[in-house]
């Protein structure tokens, strides 16, 4: 949602000074219509790149990240984003309920998790398994789940294969909603606190709100 918001403004921005630019070069200088068009399209596209920096570098100094870490953890997001997009080509390919259900659930917790981990990169590292090992589990036994399966042999031995990946799947899915876990904990204990905090606070205007009470019993005797 930040990433769509910060676009929108960048282009929002860069738009209007770029369109006033070339208007006053066309307008109030001797420059041809090509010259103008083009020194409007370079500032466009360069007020774009600077607001886009700042808006990095804002958000770099919000997670308390570097830029380095920064760029790293796009990195893998980028790499993540990529294995999921095999994953999903393999949905018209397994051929089973089982394992289409198993593939649904790997790609929602997975977007989830990317949809986490972009808005705050900082829980990158609370997801690094995920990152590291278990969303290439997930492809590469979704890949090879996909070439059995469509083998023309149905014998005894094929059909063990196919059970035993379809478990191993089920292992792998339950690693990854560990890792989406461990993402939000870190909100829940927040979450827990302000509940806990709010519950203290009416426990302590209890007494007082009760005392009222009984002042205003007493004076109607």
């Amino acid at each position: 949602m930040r990433e769509i918001k910060n676009f929108f403004i960048r282009h929002t921005i860069s738009t209007p000074i770029s369109i006033g630019t070339w208007l006053y070069l066309i307008l109030g200088t001797s420059l041809s219509i090509f010259a103008a068009t083009g020194l409007g399209i370079a500032l466009y596209l360069g007020s774009t790149f600077a607001i886009k920096q700042i808006q990095i570098t804002s958000t770099i100094k919000r997670v308390g990240l570097n830029r380095s870490e920064f760029n790293y953890i796009n990195g893998q997001m980028n790499d993540a984003k990529q294995k999921l997009k095999r994953l999903n080509s393999y949905y018209g390919k397994v051929r089973s309920v089982q394992a289409f259900k198993q593939l649904h659930e790997i790609n929602t917790i997975s977007r989830r998790i990317l949809s986490i981990v972009r808005t705050n990169p900082e829980k990158f590292y609370h997801a690094e398994n995920f990152f590291y090992a278990h969303l290439d589990s997930a492809v590469e036994l979704t890949s090879k789940y996909a070439i059995l399966v469509n083998q023309p042999l149905k014998d005894k031995e094929l059909q063990i294969a196919l059970q035993n990946t379809r478990n191993t799947l089920a292992d792998v899915n339950q690693q990854l909603e560990q890792d989406l876990r461990n993402l939000l904990a870190s909100d829940m204990e927040r979450l827990q606190m302000e509940l806990d905090f709010v519950d203290v606070t009416m426990n302590k205007k209890k007494p007082l709100l009760e005392m009222k009470g009984d002042d205003t019993t007493n004076d109607r005797k």
